[in-house]
């Protein structure tokens, strides 16, 4: 008599993030469901904002990508509607990013009866309201563990939000090496109208307070005043509808770079979704940050193998390997951020060299693939530990 083998059922996986806009978060999440292992896992995203431009980047997003939008900042119905779907997709863990998600997934998850709620921290060393620190609070045992992008982030949650450590797994963010690679400065530089010997600078983030421009156009002032041909070319935005007060710290930073003396050296290119063009065009970036988690600006840029100077926050003193991919600076020394940009530029050879190791460090380290294995690894650990599938 003939038998069929019958396979093994895929572990359902719900990612579910406060919305899908040009962000660090926004795009790990659509690179963890992108890649993966199809095999063993059905990956699903949520987004509880109808406001999803990094939604098109979903591979076959038609039938995997949902929508709970959230009416007013304390829509309880969010968390009905999540554990419906929580229920419809029969999910084994179901993970959150950003606040009004966390918290909505681990009421949905225990509402729902899902196997594995995890949590997430995505930043380090930011001020929690006390509203926030309140229904963290009350929601403390609503998850199993934590998935931190750096070590540094995962010991401030445990402090704040007093977690015990162990709960804690880090998986420090991944990047499309295929994506994000070398190519040619010419053509990019033809279109947006830079010299092709120029050197240039870039920064990529959006217009927040955590982004720290000041320190940039402070150095910049300096730079220029020693090669006023250098160039700086910023990405970037204010977040959607000028959350958090990014409205007004744009028009701040509008008013600072006039001050300053520096607009004509300075070229701004808003939003772009061909940032992995955009890397290309310069010789170095600039991250200049008050805090971080893991930066996805900083590892597209060595991924296109283009060097990063980088403030001594988080894990950037992991991440950016001072003076052999780039370098690390204390957070808010405009000389030194200045020296170092100088250097570089007077150095053609050791640029060259960073380059080359930048590239070669993130295949090795940051890679999706590494993303997703190590993200794997973390949800078999505790449905093993949950006595779920094995």
């Amino acid at each position: 008599m003939k038998t069929t083998k019958t396979l093994p059922k895929k572990i359902v996986v719900l990612l579910v993030i406060s919305n899908l806009e040009f962000g660090g978060a926004q795009r790990q999440v659509i690179e963890l469901a992108n890649n993966i292992d199809v095999d063993k896992f059905e990956i699903h995203v949520c987004s509880l904002s109808n406001y999803i431009p990094l939604g098109d980047a979903l591979k076959t997003k038609s039938h995997r990508l949902h929508i709970i939008h959230k009416n007013y900042k304390f829509d309880v119905t969010v968390v009905w509607k999540l554990a419906k779907l929580l229920r419809k997709l029969q999910v084994d863990i179901v993970q959150s990013y950003l606040f009004d998600a966390e918290i909505a997934v681990r009421l949905a998850g225990k509402m729902a009866g899902t196997p594995v709620i995890i949590s997430s921290e995505r930043n380090t060393n930011y001020s929690l309201k006390k509203i926030h620190l309140n229904v963290y609070a009350l929601t403390r045992n609503m998850f199993d563990i934590c998935i931190a992008n750096s070590q540094s982030g995962a010991d401030f949650n445990s402090r704040v939000l007093k977690q015990p450590i162990e709960k804690y797994r880090i998986v420090h963010n991944g990047v499309d090496t295929e994506r994000f690679r070398p190519a040619d400065k010419k053509n990019i530089r033809k279109l947006l109208g830079i010299r092709k010997n120029a050197f240039c600078v870039g920064m990529f983030g959006s217009f927040k307070e955590q982004k720290n421009h000041p320190l940039l156009f402070s150095a910049a002032q300096i730079v220029l005043s020693h090669y006023p041909d250098t160039l700086f070319l910023l990405v970037g935005d204010q977040l959607f509808a000028g959350m958090h007060g990014s409205s007004d710290y744009k028009k701040d930073m509008d008013t600072l770079v006039d001050d300053l003396g520096i607009r004509k050296q300075c070229l701004f290119l808003g939003n772009r979704t061909d940032v992995e063009r955009l890397y290309n065009a310069c010789d170095i970036t600039v991250l200049p940050s008050l805090f971080e988690g893991t930066p996805n600006v900083a590892l597209e840029s060595m991924s296109c193998g283009i060097p990063v100077i980088a403030t001594d926050v988080s894990d950037n003193n992991y991440i950016i390997p001072d003076g052999k991919v780039g370098y690390i600076v204390p957070l808010n020394s405009k000389e030194l951020l200045a020296n170092r940009i100088i250097k570089l530029r007077e150095d053609p050879l050791l640029l060259n060299s960073m380059q080359r190791n930048a590239r070669n460090w993130i295949k090795k380290e940051f890679s999706t693939k590494r993303l997703s294995e190590k993200t794997e690894k973390i949800y078999k650990e505790i449905l093993h530990r949950k006595n779920v599938y094995y």
